[in-house]
């Protein structure tokens, strides 16, 4: 998956939130909160630059998917160790809502590897959103101060998200990419071509 031959332009702008994740990890770690939230909203910027461009050029392809999607993912993850750290009393004070979102989270990521032997790239509209959601909260938090109501907005958000995951993971017997929701799915040739063999 991240090998360069014949990357195109937008698997450049998610390849560059994974280089940049260790550098984050960095600015963490020697206390540069400023640095590290205008570079952590760098990398949310070519999220919504890379499916943009792969849109608008038509260079949209499984293997740019998966690479979206594991951009995301470490993303995410930095984000939230860097809210963790310099947030430290605000995760504490929710630690069993947080909890509650990342258990079917996590077990959506066991049943997609399990099933496919890779993470998910459906890229719903309620990924999506939950996305925006997820980077708006994280971003808020780390220049000014965590937000309740967009918290809990999040919390809900990501929970429909994740169950609509889990739900396509049964529904495609195989891994396939760019499914824009549950709706779409029982339209998609992709999975009635298999009903019909």
């Amino acid at each position: 998956m991240l090998t360069f031959k014949n990357f195109n332009i937008a698997d450049w702008f998610s390849f560059y939130r994974i280089v940049a994740a260790p550098f984050l990890l960095a600015l963490i770690w020697y206390d540069q909160r400023l640095i590290f939230t205008w570079l952590l909203l760098v990398s949310y910027l070519t999220d919504a630059i890379d499916g943009f461009l792969a849109r608008k050029l038509k260079i949209t392809s499984p293997r740019g998917s998966q690479l979206d999607s594991f951009g995301d993912q470490i993303t995410l993850i930095v984000g939230l160790i860097g809210l963790y750290f310099f947030e430290i009393e605000f995760i504490k004070t929710n630690f069993t809502l947080i909890l509650i979102v990342f258990v079917p989270y996590i077990l959506q990521m066991i049943i997609a590897y399990s099933k496919y032997g890779k993470a998910t790239a459906f890229h719903t509209y309620l990924a999506k959103l939950s996305a925006i959601m997820q980077s708006v909260f994280i971003l808020g938090s780390l220049f000014f101060s965590p937000e309740y109501s967009l918290f809990y907005i999040m919390i809900g958000i990501g929970l429909l998200e994740t169950f609509e995951e889990i739900t396509l993971i049964f529904i495609y017997d195989n891994w396939a990419s760019d499914v824009k929701g549950i709706y779409w799915a029982y339209r998609d040739k992709r999975r009635l071509k298999k009903q019909i063999k």
